[in-house]
């Protein structure tokens, strides 16, 4: 029963985003664009929907528009286990 547990445990660490995010700590979120620009010139500049961390490019519907969300430097969130969407909005 024990290795069951361990198994259901790295699942749902697996398919919950906000659990895997919540893990990784180490990426810096910032307010405006252009913060973010600063903390990383060479890098694109993207908006994470942080709960569900998502990120959307600049002239996408939703970049800077998710109710809860950050500019990140694109690099740093993939690295952070963000990804780009899906569905190009």
């Amino acid at each position: 029963m024990r290795g069951l547990s361990r198994w259901l445990l790295i699942g749902f660490l697996l398919l919950s985003p906000s659990a895997t995010f919540a893990l990784s700590q180490s990426i810096q979120l910032f307010p405006t664009e252009t913060e973010a620009q600063k903390h990383c010139p060479a890098d694109v500049v993207v908006w994470v929907n942080t709960p569900t961390g998502i990120y959307h490019f600049k002239g996408m519907r939703w970049y800077g528009n998710t109710k809860n969300g950050a500019f990140i430097c694109q690099k740093e969130g993939n690295a952070a286990g963000y990804r780009a969407t899906l569905n190009g909005q």
